[in-house]
């Protein structure tokens, strides 16, 4: 940095924008979070300049100068949070149990924060991260991507427009086959990793039944241990009551060897299926970007579609094929940006972490214990 710059970030106020100039970011961790889906992001968003990247690995230092020659590299969080005056912004994508501790040191440091999922162990330690980023007045929103997943935008707008008239069942499936566990610490059997599918994949499916259909009163889950040499939930079920009384029931699984629809979504005048994957993490993970030339981005083909209609099912033909709306990961950060320019909420707030947060805490007391566990109302 010049020594101009040096003295321009010295002289405004920490997690103030500049006029006119891109906001900032300092991304933690660039593992599969931070590289495959935080940096490239970051980059495709026009007022947003990734600026400093943490990781331990020399190798994955190269990959992000690769990948991102204008960034600067470091060894350790702490080397970004010492540099907290000249950003505008800090994500964190490091293992799930640095989040509280990071997230605490980065507002304390007075920068606003965007946390991957989950953002805490407990709806406790969620709730005081939100409190600690309202005294501060500061931004603090978590990274749940799979709310702009292309089949979770058409689902989500086949209910708004009354397709399927009243819900009554919705039933979510994140499912892989994947019969030799990897190790890491997403697979650690230690309760202080957080790892687990319940806390991984289970966060998105829970925070998407809770942005259709709000509260949660009663959980009930099944959570096992399948796979040999396995230490972590691989094979997990949920059964929620909303308050409005649709049931969620979802399903997480590394276990499955044939895979059931991603969205089954049952109303009083019809039913939606859908099956297969959004398209824009393996999109992420093969190296294309959001904005390049000739990449239609989200967009699948009309194979891929679901259906929508009653009394027969979608695989003898019954029902009308739906367009799947296009995928929209890149909306998050323009949101992000968009809250730090004008002072708006972000698009999906800590509060709001910690409502899925209490959901998967009764789902983990209910398969532990064997029974539904209430939750109380308006919490």
């Amino acid at each position: 940095m010049s020594e101009t710059s040096e003295e321009s970030a010295m002289s405004r106020p920490t997690g103030t924008p500049a006029p006119g100039d891109p906001l900032r970011v300092g991304l933690l961790g660039y593992g599969l979070a931070g590289s495959v889906f935080h940096a490239p992001l970051i980059a495709a968003t026009d007022d947003l300049l990734l600026d400093t990247v943490s990781t331990s690995d020399p190798q994955r230092q190269a990959q992000a100068r690769a990948e991102h020659p204008q960034v600067r590299t470091v060894s350790t969080p702490e080397a970004v949070l010492d540099r907290a005056a000249d950003l505008d912004l800090i994500v964190i994508a490091t293992p799930n149990k640095t989040h509280v501790p990071l997230a605490t040191a980065a507002l304390e440091a007075g920068v606003p924060v965007v946390v991957d999922k989950p953002l805490a162990a407990t709806a406790a330690e969620a709730e005081k991260l939100a409190a600690l980023a309202e005294e501060r007045g500061l931004l603090l929103s978590v990274f749940q991507n799979r709310r702009w997943d292309n089949d979770f935008r058409t689902v989500r707008k086949l209910i708004e427009d009354g397709a399927l008239g009243d819900i009554t069942r919705f039933e979510s499936r994140f499912e892989r086959w994947r019969p030799q566990p990897k190790g890491g610490w997403r697979e650690s059997g230690d309760p202080a990793e957080i790892g687990g599918l319940l806390y991984d994949l289970g966060s998105h499916l829970v925070d998407q039944a809770l942005t259709l259909f709000g509260p949660v009163v009663s959980v009930y889950a099944e959570s096992d241990v399948r796979r040999p040499g396995a230490e972590a939930d691989d094979d997990t079920f949920l059964a929620l009551t909303h308050a409005n009384g649709v049931r969620s029931h979802l399903w997480v699984s590394a276990t499955t060897p044939l895979l059931g629809p991603r969205f089954r979504v049952l109303g009083n005048k019809a039913g939606y299926t859908k099956h297969g994957l959004d398209p824009q993490e393996a999109a992420l993970r093969e190296g294309r970007r959001p904005g390049d030339e000739g990449v239609e981005w989200g967009v699948e083909p009309k194979s891929g579609w679901g259906r929508l209609g009653a009394g027969a099912s979608p695989r003898s033909g019954g029902g009308e094929p739906v367009p799947t709306l296009p995928g929209d990961y890149p909306a998050y950060y323009t949101a992000i940006a968009r809250a730090l320019r004008e002072g708006g909420a972000p698009p999906v707030s800590a509060t709001e972490a910690a409502a899925a947060l209490r959901v998967l805490e009764a789902a983990k007391l209910s398969a532990t214990e064997g029974r539904t566990v209430p939750i109380e109302a308006g919490v």
